[in-house]
């Protein structure tokens, strides 16, 4: 079932399955704050969330300039349907408040914390965005936020930071900062990643929250990506950070229900609702398979992370 949360907050869809909470986020697409002819752009794009960065992509010199230009553009960068977040820069930098002081007005539906060390950082981000909101009229709740886990610290506190707060939605596997930390080399195969890029998952799930698989800096290996992104995929995520417009597609196409899925999940719901909640039962028999309230609930979150989708690329179309 699809709510629309207060003050114009991202769509969400609730479902009453264990306490999860998902949000659909096939495909993040960043784009550098200070570079005004991306930002321009920024409607063009399908991506499920467009994500204005303040950290990594934006040298220090630049960081006043892309505030500004990120706050001006907040609004902007929505038209085309894609949900507003900003990366910020972590704690530790001491610019993580002139950041947020900048770029927390309407339009902006999340923060994305860069290098997220532990619940102690969300904490902090959770009050300031509080303080924030209450003096700015903004309702209080509307920002979410993200969590980059992209250090062997930030791994191995991913759960507890993720539910230090309501806010938090989703965590992203930063592979690239992740093995800097670890003073390993970023390879192709990934081996390197495996134990991070699992954990990170299980986290997010354990949290009630959206795994976001690691950007694929080859962006050019097509055939590479979607491959990865598929493998990615059976470890839980949900969605993937794309640092190329080239990625949103394929992204968006394998994170998506197949029609078959879907197709399943119909008559799954159909007939448990009819032959099994209707008469008491906790079991069915589906197509020669057995279908309990596990199977049911799967089939569930399918038919509404699909709703989702397809409310998404209308509203895209419609803008």
């Amino acid at each position: 079932m699809l709510l629309p949360l207060e003050g114009g907050v991202l769509k969400e869809v609730q479902l009453k399955l264990g306490g999860a909470t998902m949000a659909v986020m096939r495909s993040i697409l960043y784009i550098p704050g200070n570079n005004e002819k991306m930002v321009s752009k920024s409607p063009t794009f399908p991506a499920d969330i467009v994500t204005l960065d303040l950290e990594d992509s934006v040298p220090p010199a630049e960081k006043p300039k892309a505030r500004e230009v990120v706050r001006e553009n907040l609004k902007y960068a929505g038209q085309g349907g894609a949900e507003v977040y900003v990366r910020i820069n972590n704690w530790e930098t001491l610019l993580t408040n002139d950041d947020l002081e900048a770029v927390v007005h309407e339009g902006l539906h999340g923060v994305c914390l860069a290098k997220c060390g532990g619940p102690e950082h969300v904490r902090r981000l959770d009050w300031k965005l509080e303080e924030l909101e209450r003096r700015r009229g903004i309702p209080v709740g509307t920002v979410r936020i993200q969590l980059l886990i992209e250090t062997a610290k930030g791994v191995i506190n991913a759960y507890p930071s993720a539910i230090e707060s309501p806010r938090v939605n989703s965590l992203i596997f930063g592979a690239v900062d992740y093995t800097k930390d670890m003073r390993v080399k970023l390879t192709t195969e990934g081996e390197e990643l495996k134990y991070a890029r699992a954990h990170t998952a299980v986290a997010a799930r354990a949290a009630g929250c959206v795994a976001i698989d690691c950007p694929f800096v080859a962006f050019q290996d097509m055939e590479a990506f979607e491959k990865d992104t598929a493998y990615g995929r059976t470890l839980g995520y949900e969605g993937r950070m794309l640092i190329h417009p080239s990625q949103i597609e394929p992204s968006n196409r394998i994170y998506k229900p197949q029609p078959e899925d879907v197709e399943w999940a119909q008559g799954v719901v159909e007939a448990f609702e009819k032959d099994a909640l209707a008469k008491g039962l906790a079991a069915i028999s589906y197509k020669g398979k057995m279908v309990d309230t596990p199977v049911y609930e799967n089939a569930r979150t399918i038919l509404a992370v699909m709703e989702e989708i397809q409310a998404k690329e209308a509203k895209r179309k419609a803008g």
